[in-house]
């Protein structure tokens, strides 16, 4: 009896051990993600910025959709196009960036400034945004975001 005692006690502490890793190998998985997902919105903001086509693609979902300022929404297709246009961007630069991670989806919320030339007429503005990343079988892409300038009191 002392053995199967013994034995009892081995196996509920192993299996306690093991429930005690999960959680942390999660949350390090987790952070993980989210590092990935912040160097992403870089390079997000980068090709933006540069007109790196290839690049943008590459970060955009097939279904991605866009809100920008104006209420006007666009997919993948619409928007590289628009950024492939008569924009010329300065300053193109994101902050106080918060992620929060629910498995395989990030939801960013941050502020963004660009400043830059649109058709010929110099524009400045500083936006709230929120971008939704997916991870799937190609990584991490972008699936939604929404661009909006704030409300001014």
């Amino acid at each position: 009896m002392q053995h199967k005692t013994m034995r009892a006690r081995i196996f509920s502490t192993l299996v306690f051990c093991l429930l005690a890793c999960f959680p942390i190998g999660a949350m390090a998985q987790e952070k993980s993600d989210a590092e990935t997902v912040r160097a992403l919105e870089s390079k997000w903001v980068d090709a933006y910025k540069h007109r790196q086509i290839a690049s943008l693609s590459s970060l955009l979902a097939e279904d991605f959709v866009i809100t920008v300022e104006d209420g006007s929404t666009y997919g993948k297709v619409g928007f590289i196009s628009f950024n492939a246009g008569g924009l010329q961007v300065e300053i193109a630069e994101t902050s106080e960036l918060n992620i929060r991670m629910h498995g395989n989806i990030a939801v960013v919320t941050g502020a963004y400034h660009e400043r830059g030339e649109s058709h010929g007429k110099p524009y400045d503005y500083r936006d709230r945004l929120t971008d939704v990343w997916m991870k799937n079988s190609a990584g991490w892409q972008l699936i939604a975001s929404h661009y909006s300038l704030p409300i001014k009191l």
